[in-house]
């Protein structure tokens, strides 16, 4: 038991968690570190697991699935044992959503794209006449 007590606890005081305007970011791990940043727009769920055993030991996993993951491949990030993982979770789906909007409400890409398709639409219209013109002569 006592290897036990020491892993665990050496776990939990190398875990990180930072959540940021942008991106989740968290490091963990004794023997082999992992640290990973995640963008939150790339976030697409956070699933928070409690179950008998867990709750019994006052833990919970919380689970993030990202843009472009394959259904059955591994969750991109598993974090065991934070302190107010549903809060924590709310927060990450809020700030994510908060990044959202404001992506979308400042120069949205689709603005932009439209943009470029109409520089692009009037170059080919430019084209076009010069083509048009050399063939009548």
């Amino acid at each position: 038991m006592g290897v036990g007590q020491w892993w665990a606890q050496h776990y939990y005081d190398k875990l990180e968690c930072e959540l940021t305007e942008k991106a989740i970011r968290f490091k963990k791990g004794i023997l082999v570190q992992v640290e990973k940043t995640i963008p939150l727009e790339n976030i697409q769920d956070v699933t928070f697991v409690e179950g008998p055993l867990l709750k019994y030991f006052h833990l919970c996993i919380l689970k993030f699935e990202t843009a472009g993951q394959s259904t059955g491949q591994a969750h991109d990030m598993q974090l065991i044992g934070i302190i107010n993982a549903q809060e924590l979770r709310n927060l990450i789906l809020s700030q994510r959503e908060k990044r959202m909007q404001n992506k979308n409400s400042s120069g949205t890409p689709a603005n932009e794209n439209a943009a470029v398709l109409n520089d692009i639409k009037e170059l080919l219209s430019d084209i076009k006449s010069i083509l048009q013109s050399q063939k009548a002569l």
